[in-house]
């Protein structure tokens, strides 16, 4: 059987496996990738890991700034290919695009669609609460991430579990997914389900006021939103005047009268903290500029003593 002609789009380590799997299964024939971005403390020009893979691999990459420009749709129209797989590549396609592979765009989503379309699904499923999540691979549309679906896959969220361990998860179950619904397409047995708008809910990115706790919240609320922002960007409070990001928490059960905020007892473990349902108990948080840490270290070498309150 010949091979598709395959162009891919994506950009982090999550896009890796997808694109691995793809290069055995079709012959790719561009990577399209963000462009390098300053990072680090020397702010040096760094590759995405998806233009490390293909030029470990030797696929040709190109790196648009934008790819609505209409030189690059020149361009892959004239790649001409079969297919194109889109995974995070963190820009939105033109209907031209769209309208270039006989057959379409397929975009591996980190949900199970219709719910969390947007750009962290991954976070919210557990920011939210959810016991279950998947990875969704779907015909692109003009709409974001409403188009026909393809196949699912489904992945347990544990109670303890992080966005990065989820990320981890879903990533290789993302890349078997796609696998599958490259064999489904050339062999002519693919389906597509329309989804189902009514059922839909919204993923929105990440900014400071969500990575702010609310400590009027519950213990359980903070818990999930600790993990769901673990291991970027961070949940955070006020501590004397410093961001403290915290890394990992537990739920205490408890019944008294402390404002939310406040710290009611420095544990064996770390830092008991009142909120509007049960206490929260910090087990792990980070002072600006430096290393993550246990709370109880933290408490112990800065000699912590109450009251505290955290805003």
């Amino acid at each position: 059987m010949i091979k598709l002609k395959a162009v891919f789009m994506g950009t982090p380590d999550f896009a890796v496996p997808c694109l691995e799997k793809l290069n055995t299964l079709c012959d790719v024939i561009a990577v399209v990738t963000q462009p390098d971005k300053k990072r680090g403390r020397g702010q040096k020009l760094t590759p995405s890991p998806v233009k490390a893979f293909a030029l470990d691999n030797g696929l040709p990459v190109l790196q648009p700034a934008k790819v609505k420009a209409p030189e690059f749709v020149e361009k892959l129209q004239q790649l001409q290919p079969d297919i194109i797989i889109v995974v995070a590549f963190g820009q939105i396609l033109s209907p031209a695009i769209l309208a270039i592979p006989p057959k379409g765009c397929i975009n591996v989503h980190a949900s199970l669609l219709p719910a969390y379309r947007g750009a962290a699904p991954i976070h919210w499923s557990i920011i939210r609460g959810e016991m279950k999540t998947g990875v969704t691979t779907m015909y692109m549309d003009a709409g974001l991430d409403t188009g026909d679906m393809i196949l699912k896959t489904a992945v347990a969220i544990t109670t303890d579990m992080t966005t990065e361990e989820l990320h981890d998860k879903l990533m290789n179950a993302g890349a078997n997914l796609l696998a599958e619904t490259i064999k489904q397409i050339e062999d002519g047995t693919v389906q597509r389900e329309k989804q189902d708008d009514s059922l839909s809910s919204y993923s929105p990115m990440l900014d400071d006021a969500i990575c702010h706790i609310d400590w009027h919240k519950s213990a359980h609320d903070i818990h999930n939103l600790v993990r769901g922002l673990n291991s970027w960007p961070g949940a955070y409070g006020i501590l004397n005047g410093q961001k403290m990001k915290i890394w990992r928490t537990a739920v205490v059960s408890s019944e008294g009268n402390a404002a939310p905020g406040e710290v009611t007892a420095l544990t064996k473990n770390g830092l008991l903290v009142s909120t509007g349902k049960d206490s929260i108990e910090i087990l792990e948080l980070q002072a600006p500029n430096k290393k993550k840490m246990s709370a109880k270290a933290y408490a112990n070498g800065h000699k912590l003593q109450l009251p505290l309150k955290f805003a």
